[in-house]
């Protein structure tokens, strides 16, 4: 059967006028492999004038013990092909597209060494940013919201004054770059608000075991002695409290349970021979701390002073 532009030359076997059929293609393809895969055949016949026939009468009988007729103009076409190099492969000119090609390739050698990097750099950055940028931000806004709790929390114009020249020395550190004075007058500011907060009775300690005063020879007076008497805070449901006491020796300050509070020596010899009477100290209530204020109300007199360690 014949159509315009179309030939059926064999059952099997239709193309297009001026296009070799595809099973032309891969038979001339085989050729060619087979023609590489036996080298020295194709270097005794291929090199030598005139043996070209030979060359396709041995592939004939190749093809025939395997039961393959291929055509004359098929071998032609595979001995043409080896020697046009046309189905070799020729690596493409050395380009920026090849380098890229080839680094895609190689990618599962390098990736994860790129990857790991990256991901170390990111760590490293994202541990920067909240443990530096962010707290450094977040300064001012801390600050004024601890000044405000300060004066929300007082009953009295006292811790706001104070409280005002904290803020006042920590805005200032800021504007000279002085973060780390700005954090503690940030510290100090909760601390005031913390002592506001809190609501407790101060007794003294009278358990057996525990000291109930001590008295101390300061260094730079020798001749005299500073007398103290041990007090706890309690809170109204009988709970012992943490509270921040300036150490006046250090002048440091310190959150404690227990602390000694400077007295006369008439008060201090008082209490102890109220405790050695009976073992046991029949006036405890040593004050009582009302919230929003920055002291106990004393019912002892005292100075105010304290140490923490004794």
């Amino acid at each position: 059967m014949t159509a315009e532009g179309v030939t059926a030359n064999s059952p099997g076997e239709v193309h297009l006028h001026g296009k070799q059929p595809l099973d032309e293609v891969m038979l001339a393809m085989d050729v060619v492999d087979t023609l590489r895969r036996r080298q020295r055949l194709v270097e005794r016949e291929y090199d030598s004038e005139g043996r070209e026939q030979d060359l396709k009468e041995r592939l004939h009988k190749i093809y025939a013990a395997q039961g393959i007729e291929v055509p004359d103009h098929v071998l032609e076409e595979g001995v043409a092909a080896l020697r046009e190099e046309r189905f070799v492969y020729k690596s493409p000119p050395q380009s920026f597209a090849t380098r890229l090609a080839h680094l895609y390739v190689s990618r599962n050698r390098w990736g994860k060494w790129v990857f790991s990097s990256f991901a170390m750099l990111l760590l490293a950055w994202l541990v920067y940013h909240f443990t530096v940028v962010v707290p450094r931000t977040e300064l001012p806004a801390k600050l004024e919201m601890a000044y405000q709790s300060v004066v929300e929390a007082a009953n009295s114009d006292e811790p706001g004054q104070q409280a005002q020249q904290i803020y006042k020395a920590a805005t200032s550190a800021l504007q000279n770059g002085d973060e780390e004075s700005a954090r503690l007058a940030l510290q100090s500011l909760q601390d005031l608000r913390d002592v506001l907060g809190q609501a407790y009775t101060l007794q003294i300690v009278s358990r057996p075991g525990e000291r109930s005063g001590v008295w101390r020879i300061p260094e730079d007076n020798p001749n005299t002695r500073n007398y103290y008497i041990i007090v706890e805070a309690l809170s109204a449901d009988g709970r012992l409290l943490q509270v921040p006491v300036v150490n006046e020796e250090t002048g440091q300050t310190e959150r404690v349970s227990k602390w000694g509070l400077r007295v006369e020596e008439d008060v201090f010899q008082r209490i102890a021979a109220d405790k050695q009477d009976d073992g046991i100290i029949q006036q405890r209530k040593f004050g009582v701390k009302q919230s929003g204020q920055l002291e106990p109300d004393y019912l002892i007199s005292t100075t105010g002073a304290a140490i923490t360690q004794w």
